[in-house]
C-alpha cells in the first residue's frame, strides 16, 4: 500500500468518525494500521482474512504501533462466509482489499453492513490501468468494470474514484 493510499484511508475513516470498521483482506496489517489511526480512540477494526498467518503478522504490527489488543477483532475465513455473520447496519466503513473476483459480492454485503452515511472503499480498482484499457482483459478486470458500473449506477450510493495508489473506489450509502 502506498503512503498516499494509507493517508487516504486514515482521512476516510476520520471523515465518517468511524467507531466500527470492517476490513476484507487483513494482509500484513498495513491498511489496518492506517484505518485504526483514522478511527475514534474507542473504535474497533474487524478484519477478515482466509490466512491465519496474515492475521498473526497484523496482530504483531498493531501491537508494535501501540494499539491495544481490544482495538482489533481478527476473524479467519473467507470473506463471503464471514460477512453474513456480521451485524446489519453495524459499521461506519467497510474496506475491501480481498479477492477482486468477489468485489461485486463484497459490495452487496457492504450495503447490508453499513449504516446510512457509512462508506465502502475498494482498493485496486484501476488494475494498473487495465479497467480503462480497451484491449481484451482477464476476468478479474471485467469483474472490476462491473463493480465500477454497479456503483456508478446505484441510486443507494454516492461515489467517487480517488486516483491514489491503484485507485480507491469510495461510495457513501445514502
Amino acid at each position: 500500500m502506498s503512503p498516499a493510499t494509507g493517508a487516504a484511508l486514515r482521512l476516510l475513516a476520520a471523515s465518517v468518525d468511524a467507531k466500527a470498521v470492517a476490513e476484507i483482506g487483513t494482509g500484513c496489517g498495513v491498511s489496518g494500521i492506517h484505518l485504526l489511526h483514522g478511527m475514534r480512540p474507542d473504535g474497533v477494526l474487524t478484519t477478515v482474512d482466509p490466512e491465519p498467518e496474515h492475521q498473526q503478522f497484523a496482530r504483531q504490527a498493531f501491537r508494535a504501533c501501540g494499539f491495544a489488543s481490544n482495538r482489533a477483532r481478527f476473524i479467519p475465513g473467507r470473506a463471503l462466509d464471514v460477512l453474513p455473520r456480521l451485524a446489519d447496519a453495524g459499521y461506519d466503513l467497510v474496506f475491501c482489499d480481498g479477492d477482486r473476483q468477489e468485489y461485486a459480492d463484497y459490495l452487496a454485503e457492504s450495503l447490508r453492513l453499513l449504516r446510512p452515511g457509512g462508506l465502502v472503499v475498494f482498493e485496486g480498482v484501476l488494475a494498473n490501468g487495465r479497467t480503462v484499457d480497451s484491449a481484451p482483459q482477464p476476468t478479474e478486470v471485467l469483474r472490476l468494470r462491473e463493480l465500477l458500473r454497479s456503483v456508478r449506477e446505484s441510486q443507494e450510493l454516492l461515489s467517487s474514484l480517488l486516483p491514489v495508489g491503484d485507485g480507491l473506489l469510495c461510495a457513501v450509502k445514502r
